[in-house]
């Protein structure tokens, strides 16, 4: 008897969960139909997958092998069904992506939204991650696409840029700062007290390294571990922070805080969309990265995709284009 596409997920489905009680929740199954399956599938090649610890089941040598050939060949034959069964004149269906911090909480909610409402038949599911973590998802196959902040380096992925974000100095209206028009290092940075991310974040690491050599004036009197805490924090008078200018629009157009460049030294960084090398690109996916591609290209500025009322105007010109 041929081992059957859904044997293999099956397999996959108590590898990752470790448990048949979990596999059959996940899967929608009885636990006698998961039990059934895995016993057949280790029948037919003749050796068990698994090492039974209690109610675990832990994968063995042989199950570490066959575990990644099982993804790619359901990866693959996902592939063919979405490219043979794909409506093309109708944009719908439902999109997994993965974004790291600054792009899924301030960027991508207020994108996601207007897409949905241009193409009511789509769904778009997010997982805000760090960019390992993305990168990882996206390389699975359990996303199909990734939007984020740092380098990659795994093989099977490929990475687009998207567009460049700004870090900016932020600070209580009423600091000292706050009359300045710019940040000059090293003179301001002799004179300031910072709120930082934890130790790890991309945000904070690449301020560290903007800084050079200056790097050791830098007093951190906290550390926070989410931006909104940080500028909470920031708005309070702790002290100033370094934050992408993605994040504070709404802040900086209320007057709750001030943002100041920093002089002679370019704080940009690349932020960039990634998908598995090999997987189909469907409609749905072409559409939203087209749509996605044209927010970033108008000429309304970044600080439009993080502020839904000027986003509107993009939305507008947006529209009218594709009419045309």
């Amino acid at each position: 008897m041929p081992i059957t596409f859904r044997q293999l997920e099956i397999f996959i489905a108590v590898a990752e969960t470790q448990q048949v009680t979990r596999a059959s929740k996940k899967l929608f199954l009885t636990q006698s139909a998961v039990s059934m399956a895995l016993g057949e599938l280790e029948n037919q090649l003749d050796a068990p997958l698994f090492d039974r610890h209690g109610r675990s089941l832990l994968l063995n040598d042989r199950g570490r092998y066959l575990l990644p050939m099982a993804k790619n060949i359901l990866f693959q034959v996902w592939n063919v069904e979405s490219m043979l069964t794909e409506k093309r004149e109708l944009v719908a269906g439902s999109l997994e992506i993965v974004a790291s911090s600054t792009i899924g909480n301030y960027v991508l909610p207020y994108l996601i939204g207007a897409f949905m409402r241009l193409h009511p038949e789509t769904c778009i599911n997010m997982l805000v991650a760090n960019t390992k973590q993305a990168e990882k998802l996206v390389s699975q196959g359990i996303m199909d696409l990734g939007f984020v902040e740092g380098s990659i380096n795994n093989d099977t992925v490929k990475a687009v840029p998207w567009f460049e974000d700004q870090l900016v100095i932020i600070c209580n209206p009423s600091h000292p700062l706050a009359a300045r028009k710019s940040f000059q290092v090293p003179d301001d940075l002799q004179k300031t007290v910072w709120v930082m991310r934890e130790e790890g974040s991309g945000t904070a690491e690449i301020f560290k390294k903007k800084l050079g050599k200056h790097v050791v004036l830098l007093k951190v009197v906290t550390r926070m571990g989410h931006t909104e805490a940080i500028k909470k924090a920031v708005e309070s008078g702790i002290g100033a922070a370094c934050l992408s200018e993605l994040t504070i629009c709404r802040e900086i157009e209320h007057g709750w805080l001030k943002s100041l460049s920093i002089e002679n030294i370019n704080m940009r960084r690349q932020l960039r969309i990634i998908q598995h090398r090999d997987k189909v690109t469907t409609r749905l996916m072409d559409e939203f990265l087209s749509f996605c591609e044209v927010m970033t290209e108008s000429g309304l500025g970044m600080e439009c995709l993080s502020t839904p009322w000027k986003l509107q105007r993009l939305l507008s010109q947006y529209s009218k284009e594709r009419e045309e």
